[in-house]
């Protein structure tokens, strides 16, 4: 639809050197959905990480998220970082699969009554066998666990194609659309060059 003052021009738009674009889909859940139920995979187990070491955050923040240039927790000081993952209002969590930190879930509930799905994800190998589902189960419990109104998501098109139709199917609904620019990771050095190759690399 044709607006008369769009935010961003209708067409393309250059980029800056060293950096990328990427469309973002915000959704949301208002009340707790009925889920049907998962078979347990007695491998599998989730644990509370309470006052995550950062190295061992950061570790696994990369396992988890490198391939879709996952970034932000890597350019913050050992301050903010620590200030975000001590916070009493934000439930940091690893899953497991027989002992191996396979996957990162973090519920951050410092606005009052929402709860977002702050950081989502496993890694490579486990996913499409069942640890994402027994993932959102246990974060979606958690999360109405509280007093909240709102459960709320967003995903770009750097994440894996699969994530968007994922969290429809849990619940979530799409409400709007944004568009985000920032610096290419690889080009910083916060992940490695070779990451996410689905992404082009634009030595300029």
């Amino acid at each position: 639809m044709k607006t008369d003052n769009p935010i961003l021009p209708l067409g393309y738009s250059d980029m800056p050197a060293g950096t990328i674009a990427t469309v973002v889909t915000c959704l949301e859940m208002r009340e707790r959905p009925q889920l049907p139920l998962i078979s347990a995979d007695e491998a599998l187990t989730l644990r509370h990480w309470h006052q995550p070491n950062l190295d061992e955050y950061r570790e696994l923040f990369r396992n988890v998220g490198a391939q879709w240039l996952w970034s932000g927790r890597l350019m913050m000081s050992d301050e903010k970082l620590s200030s975000i993952l001590n916070d009493p209002r934000v439930a940091v969590y690893i899953l497991k699969d027989a002992g191996r930190r396979i996957g990162l879930l973090e519920l951050d509930f410092r606005r009052e009554h929402e709860c977002e799905l702050a950081y989502f994800g496993l890694v490579e190998d486990s996913v499409g066998k069942g640890a994402g589902r027994f993932l959102m189960t246990h974060a979606i419990e958690k999360a109405w666990a509280r007093p909240i109104d709102r459960f709320w998501v967003h995903t770009c098109h750097l994440d894996s194609p699969a994530a968007l139709p994922f969290y429809k199917r849990s619940g979530f609904t799409p409400y709007k659309i944004m568009v985000e620019v920032l610096d290419d990771p690889r080009r910083t050095g916060l992940v490695p060059a070779t990451a996410a190759p689905q992404v082009p690399l634009i030595n300029l």
